[in-house]
């Protein structure tokens, strides 16, 4: 596939156009702001609809088979339901206090050494609180603690 018919595949999926700053326009001035908090409310309100989903789903096909099997297969796939459920539920959290730094205007810079994070790297990850540097090496320690 070619990089543009790409690059228009995966704008449509993410449901939001990469944003363009203007020359001589200031990082993480209104308009940058508005891009981001644009992006994480459809993130959030797409999440929310998923629990939606998720619970009427679980109603609907919630049933007592008489088979032991058939009963724990349905008993697995609820758990695994409400395990993503439970991540989506700690994203939407991350998705608010994101929202809160954006409304503070202290979003998009790096909490660990200040500097920008960068429009490309939040339009990959919204909710990123640290450069790449950064989360490099804190991943990098994490695996060294870890070992």
């Amino acid at each position: 596939m070619p990089t543009q018919a790409k690059q228009n595949q995966n704008q449509s999926l993410s449901g939001f156009e990469p944003y363009v700053p203007q020359p001589g326009e200031e990082y993480m001035g209104a308009p940058m702001r508005a891009h981001f908090t644009k992006i994480l409310n459809k993130w959030k309100q797409d999440l929310m609809q998923e629990v939606d989903r998720t619970v009427d789903h679980m109603k609907d096909d919630a049933a007592n088979f008489p088979d032991p099997a058939d009963r724990a297969s349905q008993e697995e796939e609820f758990s695994l339901e409400l395990r993503a459920r439970d991540r989506e539920r700690k994203l939407i959290k991350k998705i608010d206090k994101t929202l809160q730094l954006i409304e503070d205007e202290e979003y998009g810079w790096c909490e660990s050494c200040g500097v920008e994070i960068g429009v490309k790297r939040l339009e990959a990850r919204p909710t990123a609180d640290m450069c790449v540097d950064c989360k490099t090496l804190a991943e990098i320690k994490e695996k060294q603690v870890g070992k």
